[in-house]
């Protein structure tokens, strides 16, 4: 039987993480471009915050990844710093996806914008399940670890990507 490697589940997640604000990144960029070209005036907030969202989560995650990796003896490498990140993040695509889908219940809708909206809100869900997943590992580090000295607050190199991944 093969042992839990929660390294590895960890790098699965924050692969798909990528990923889907890519692909998020990319739908909401399109919608946002046709609607001030069609409309001529902004696109809906919904759209830009869904936008935001995939840009705060690239930098994000190059803090979750490039920290823990390069950085592990700094102060930058705290736990909970890491558990900040990740929970504000979570927050953010929560935030995003529910507003988009509001937005998108009550509109006539058609056409291939509509459905990269759509597709952008759908994809913001599963981003949203990829970041409760690892909040949800972050916060159970945090009180794994609560009873240990101050001067111990490190995160724990298992939930981070190591040397040679």
């Amino acid at each position: 039987m093969v042992a839990f490697d929660g390294r590895l589940v960890v790098l699965s997640l924050r692969i798909a993480q990528i990923v889907l604000a890519i692909i998020v990144l990319a739908l909401t960029a399109y919608v946002a471009n046709w609607w001030g070209g069609y409309w001529h005036s902004m696109s809906p907030s919904q759209i830009n915050f869904l936008l935001f969202d995939a840009v705060w989560t690239l930098l994000a995650l190059t803090y979750l990844t490039l920290v823990p990796w390069r950085f592990s003896e700094t102060i930058a490498h705290h736990k909970f710093a890491i558990l900040a990140v990740e929970t504000l993040t979570m927050i953010f695509w929560f935030a995003g996806f529910v507003a988009l889908a509001v937005f998108l219940s009550d509109r006539v809708c058609y056409g291939h914008v509509c459905s990269a909206a759509k597709a952008a809100c759908v994809f913001g869900a599963f981003e949203w399940v990829c970041f409760a997943a690892t909040t949800a590992m972050a916060v159970m580090h945090v009180l794994r670890t609560s009873n240990r000295t101050p001067r111990n607050d490190k995160a724990d190199p298992n939930l981070n990507v190591q040397d040679g991944v």
